[in-house]
């Protein structure tokens, strides 16, 4: 990764946050977007403290201009991109019947435009460098979640995506990946949508246990540097359950309820 310019999104928090000084510390040039400006000034100067070259770029990754000039500031800087590394998202917690429709377009905007702006525009830059394309989805993006049908489909649909378009570039050279955590202690459930929209904020679950966003950056660098095609994190929230989800999907789908109807203050309730 010496001098990669690696562009992450949702780099304010979280995941992309810790994507940042994971790929930063090895040597990348790490262009950092998201909405909060604020929070993307001191994660830039605590980088440069630590002697990484980064980039800020203001991005509202559902807005299709905002993702064009983020790829086009990258490039006027560095003249080049390595890594798209599509982390921006946010979740939702309501019963399908109650969601107000708004509130799954926001989730569709956000988790699955947003990465379909970016790559478009990062694609002709991807190809140039046979570099790859990352997409962080969730093991909602291979089982359905209840509770959280607008996450879901929007995962399902990045994953539908990304693996078409890494078929189509079987002879190019560029590198599609896609990644799907497990439960990770994250921000995402704190700013998750209930039903009217509004944030959820304390979340539900005990994050003690989880893999913190730290260990699935980890994860993502090696992925990215053996450039595979898939990394499923976590046994039981994650391998096993796609495993079951092949050849058992009705004992999944009883043993997923049980799971999400034992939340505080569950939905399913």
């Amino acid at each position: 990764m010496k001098d990669k310019i690696v562009i992450i999104t949702g780099a304010s928090s979280g995941i992309g946050k810790a994507l940042a000084y994971e790929f930063g510390l090895k040597g990348a040039k790490v262009v950092l977007a998201a909405r909060s400006i604020s929070k993307l000034y001191t994660i830039s100067d605590d980088l440069h403290n630590k002697g990484i070259d980064s980039l800020i770029v203001p991005t509202d990754v559902t807005i299709e201009g905002d993702c064009r000039k983020l790829i086009e500031a990258t490039v006027a800087k560095y003249g080049r991109i390595d890594v798209l590394i599509n982390n921006a998202g946010i979740s939702m917690r309501a019963l399908f019947i109650d969601l107000q429709l708004d509130v799954m377009r926001r989730l569709m905007d956000t988790n699955y435009w947003g990465t379909v702006y970016c790559t478009k525009f990062a694609m002709p830059y991807l190809l140039n460098s046979s570099g790859s394309l990352v997409g962080v989805i969730s093991i909602g993006g291979y089982v359905g979640m209840p509770g959280r049908s607008a996450y879901a489909a929007s995962k399902f649909a990045v994953r539908g995506f990304l693996d078409t378009v890494r078929v189509e570039n079987l002879k190019t050279g560029l590198h599609v990946l896609v990644v799907a955590p497990g439960f990770t202690s994250s921000n995402i459930r704190r700013t998750a949508l209930l039903a009217d929209g509004s944030a959820q904020g304390e979340t539900p679950r005990d994050e003690e246990h989880m893999m913190s966003a730290e260990e699935v950056a980890q994860y993502v660098y090696t992925a990215v540097i053996g450039r595979k095609r898939q990394l499923i994190l976590t046994f039981v929230q994650g391998k096993l359950a796609v495993f079951l989800g092949k050849f058992v999907p009705k004992f999944l789908d009883k043993q997923i309820y049980r799971t999400f109807a034992s939340e505080p203050d569950s939905p399913l309730k």
